[in-house]
Formats: structure tokens, C-alpha cells, sequence
């Protein structure tokens, strides 16, 4: 069987022979075995600098599978996925759950399943509609990020500004998963934020200006929270009407009279 890749066209000649290399070298290794590759890291982004390694994942058969590991050189970091732990979505919260999303945007080098290799790869750094529930409800991202911002601005009010600057960069890892969850993807890795939002725009959040309330918040500028409370709550009442309920409108009212400081300062 040969080995007949498609590679992105923002590789550079070295970095497609090393792949073709690779691919070689596992077909010859495996044969049947061997189900397909995927880029992760920088270079699938088209990120890679000079000082960049190849982050391939080389998917196998559960039994060739078993007898391999991760390998990593100056050039390239082999990781290896048996197919079962491939098809496996870890959930939330889990030890795996952060790798979900290394296989964001990552092209397909290599799929010899017929195509369920490649839907496997999406299924990984998307959310299903009860699993976006799970991260904004059932692990309190939604709340969270309230709670987080709600004592950044208390702390503001009452004179304390370190206290609200550490309130505030608190939450904005919440903050970012409950926008990710509403759109039924994984989070990015921080290194990649920027360009997943530019590159893949989220519906109701601009990038510049998302980025734009993150970088003011971790400056602690809590007069970016009320203004992103201002998106929040209305990205609220969509989520739940599209997904037929009304859990996440539920959660930010049920802080009844304590929204007023949010309210106040967004006026």
C-alpha cells in the first residue's frame, strides 16, 4: 500500500521530507497497521518558526499500537494513538481532556479508514450539545467565570486593587471556556488563542475585540468585565434558545440582586 500524503502547502521542502520520510519509514514498519498521520503543533497552524519541531500523531491498530511509543527528536515528536484511543472523547475535566484540542484544525496527513480517521480528528476538539452543557452547567465554567469576576469587581469597589487584579485574571480561563463551550469547541491552548479566533472566528465575538476584554482584564482593568457581562448575557439567552432550554440564562439570573454591579458599571 502507498504512502500517499497530503501535505498543507505552508510547509516548507524540509519539513515535507521529513514527513514523507516518516511515513515511509511507519508504512514499512506496520504495513496494514498503520491507519493513518496527523500534524499538530505549530507547523498545522502555520505557526512554526525556525526553532520549531514536527508534532505528528501516527494512529495504529490497537495491537502494533501496544509495542510503540512516543519518540521525539530535534526534528520531529512522533506521538503514537492506537484507534481505540483515538475514538475515545475524554470528557471534561478528565487527565485527557486537554489534549482534545491538539487535534484542532490538525490536516489529515494520512487516512486509510475511508474517511472515519478524519472524523474522529474533528470529533476530538468539538463539543457535542450535552457536552457543552456539561462544561458551561454541570462543572460550573458559567458560574465560575461569574463568581471570579463578580469578586474582581467587589474588590475594586472596596479599594483593593491587587486583589482585583488577581480576581480578574482568574477569570478569564472560565471565561474563555464558557465562550468556546457556547460555540461547541474545545478551548485552545493559550499559545494558540489569538489565532484560532482570527483564523476561525467565533459567532458574536470578534476577535480583536475578545482579545481586546482578555488583555484588559489581565491588565486588571475591571471595567472590561461589566462590558464582556454585556456579551455574555445575551450569548446566554441564544445558547439556550438554539439548544431549547434555558439552564444558562437560569444560572446568571438566579444571582438576582448581585448583578447590579455588573449592570452599573456596564451603564
Amino acid at each position: 500500500m502507498s504512502v500517499d500524503l497530503v501535505l498543507p502547502g505552508w510547509l516548507t521542502p524540509a519539513q515535507r521530507a521529513t514527513l514523507v520520510s516518516l511515513a515511509e519509514r511507519n508504512d514499512a514498519a506496520h504495513g496494514d497497521d498503520l491507519l493513518g498521520l496527523v500534524l499538530s503543533g505549530s507547523a498545522a497552524r502555520d505557526l512554526a518558526t525556525e526553532l520549531s519541531d514536527l508534532d505528528v500523531i501516527v494512529v495504529l491498530t490497537d495491537e502494533a499500537a501496544a509495542g510503540r511509543s512516543t519518540a521525539k527528536s530535534r526534528e520531529v515528536d512522533e506521538a503514537v494513538d492506537s484507534w481505540s484511543e483515538l475514538q475515545d472523547v475524554p470528557t471534561f475535566g478528565t487527565e485527557d481532556w486537554w489534549q482534545r484540542w491538539s487535534y484542532a484544525w490538525a490536516p489529515v496527513l494520512l487516512d486509510r479508514t475511508g474517511g472515519a480517521l478524519a472524523d474522529a480528528v474533528r470529533r476530538q476538539a468539538t463539543l457535542s450539545p450535552d457536552e457543552a452543557d456539561g462544561v458551561l452547567i454541570d462543572h460550573d465554567r458559567l458560574d465560575g467565570w461569574l463568581n471570579f469576576a463578580y469578586r474582581a469587581l467587589k474588590d475594586d469597589r472596596d479599594g483593593r486593587p491587587l486583589e482585583a487584579r488577581l480576581d480578574a485574571a482568574e477569570s478569564v480561563p472560565w471565561l474563555l471556556d464558557v465562550v468556546f463551550a457556547m460555540a461547541g469547541r474545545v478551548r485552545p491552548y493559550n499559545k494558540y488563542l489569538p489565532w484560532e479566533l482570527r483564523t476561525h472566528p467565533l459567532d458574536g465575538w470578534p476577535a480583536d475585540e475578545l482579545l481586546g476584554l482578555v488583555e484588559r482584564t489581565l491588565e486588571g482593568d475591571v471595567g472590561a468585565i461589566p462590558e464582556t457581562f454585556a456579551r455574555v448575557r445575551p450569548a446566554c439567552s441564544s445558547y439556550d434558545a438554539a439548544r431549547g432550554h434555558t439552564r444558562t440564562t437560569d444560572m446568571v439570573e438566579g444571582w438576582g440582586d448581585e448583578l447590579r454591579l455588573f449592570e452599573v458599571r456596564a451603564g
